[in-house]
């Protein structure tokens, strides 16, 4: 039988117990409290859907941390305070309106990581099998939000997400900027024993150097998401997966080597999918896609439009367009809401010199977090498993 550690006695134990009842009655007051704020989260919820107006508010969500954090004296640190108020905000916007939603699966992939880091824990998250399958769940509704990868900083984009814009009826309504730290994974600590490596080819491309110095004689294979490789390699000796830190904790294997990616900082853009996009929150990104009469100039005039408005280009991208071989589509995402008196006339501009154009939705500028090295990847994710 065990002996438990004594309870402080005298002076000092009646304090101890002073305070723990005082903590006691505090959390009674917090939980009445928390209670309140989601009441009123859920009449906010009431109101913006009789107007049509989505649950999200980072602008909103914004000003109430930038508030806790000016009203903060201690001692809770900074980023503590941020870590509770971001918990709190989660679990009021979940009570808002309860939303579905969809991400390339299973759970612990990296897009399941990044719907974490946007929507909170507390969301009802669904794995997909396949990124098209994430758009067609938006797209009819059985799911109200969708995470799919867009862009890795090393990789560069991803095509099959650009594509599936196309048959598509959705809107791009926020971002997500995920580091990623790879861990080489396996059943035991043998790495010698090593007679293959399980990945996604994204994970399996952006460790290629690592892998071709440390595991030379190894085969590379395949799959459709790093944890389908985590539990790939789970099942047999021999094999191990390249994956996040929370994939080979949560099968219970062996992290032979971290931050085995090529590059750093090695980061994933990430979309978030829905029905609607937002209102203007003043630090707004827009992205379109436009295709482009086949006459010399044709690009130039039709960037001139953002040019001539002083309008900052962020990123663009070209693909086949399926139907007309030779000729492309352009992907471009650039600074501004849609609903700006600036950037509608940007639009129609570009639409007068586009022979198409589509907004996709216009939503908040996340910021780029730096890697922090390999936990970083348990709670931020990156690639496209």
């Amino acid at each position: 039988m065990g002996v438990g550690r004594a309870e402080p006695r005298g002076a000092e134990g009646a304090e101890i117990a002073a305070q723990r009842a005082a903590i006691d009655r505090i959390d009674r007051r917090i939980v009445d409290l928390l209670n309140q704020r989601a009441r009123c989260a859920q009449r906010i919820g009431g109101a913006k859907a009789a107007q049509g107006l989505p649950v999200p508010a980072p602008e909103r969500e914004g000003q109430v941390l930038a508030a806790m954090a000016t009203r903060n004296r201690g001692p809770l640190s900074p980023g503590a305070l941020e870590g509770v108020f971001t918990e709190i905000i989660a679990a009021c916007r979940a009570v808002q309106s309860p939303r579905r939603v969809a991400f390339l699966g299973p759970e612990n992939t990296f897009s399941h990581q990044a719907a974490v880091q946007f929507f909170g824990p507390v969301g009802d998250f669904a794995p997909l099998g396949r990124i098209e399958d994430v758009f067609d769940q938006v797209a009819r509704g059985e799911c109200q939000a969708g995470v799919v990868p867009v862009e890795n900083s090393i990789q560069g984009g991803v095509n099959l997400t650009l594509d599936l814009f196309l048959d598509h009826e959705v809107k791009i309504c926020g971002e997500i900027f995920s580091p990623i730290s790879h861990v080489l994974m396996a059943g035991d600590r043998a790495r010698d024993a090593i007679e293959a490596v399980y990945s996604h080819p994204q994970a399996l491309a952006q460790c290629r150097k690592w892998l071709a110095g440390n595991l030379p004689r190894a085969r590379l294979v395949e799959t459709t998401s790093t944890t389908a490789a985590v539990q790939e390699a789970a099942r047999q000796p021999g094999r191990a997966a390249i994956g996040s830190l929370s994939a080979a904790r949560g099968c219970g294997l062996e992290v032979l080597a971290r931050d085995i990616q090529d590059n750093a900082p090695n980061l994933t853009r990430f979309w978030v999918i829905g029905r609607r996009d937002g209102p203007p929150t003043g630090a707004d990104k827009t992205s379109v896609i436009f295709s482009l009469p086949h006459r010399p100039g044709a690009l130039h005039r039709a960037l001139g439009a953002l040019a001539e408005r002083g309008v900052n280009l962020t990123r663009i991208e070209s693909r086949p367009i399926r139907e007309r071989p030779w000729e492309y589509a352009f992907f471009v995402d650039f600074e501004g809401h849609a609903r700006e008196e600036k950037i509608e006339a940007v639009l129609q501009k570009l639409g007068r010199r586009a022979v198409f154009l589509q907004v996709l939705g216009s939503y908040p500028m996340a910021g780029r977090p730096e890697p922090e090295g390999a936990d970083s990847a348990e709670t931020t994710g990156a690639s496209h498993g």
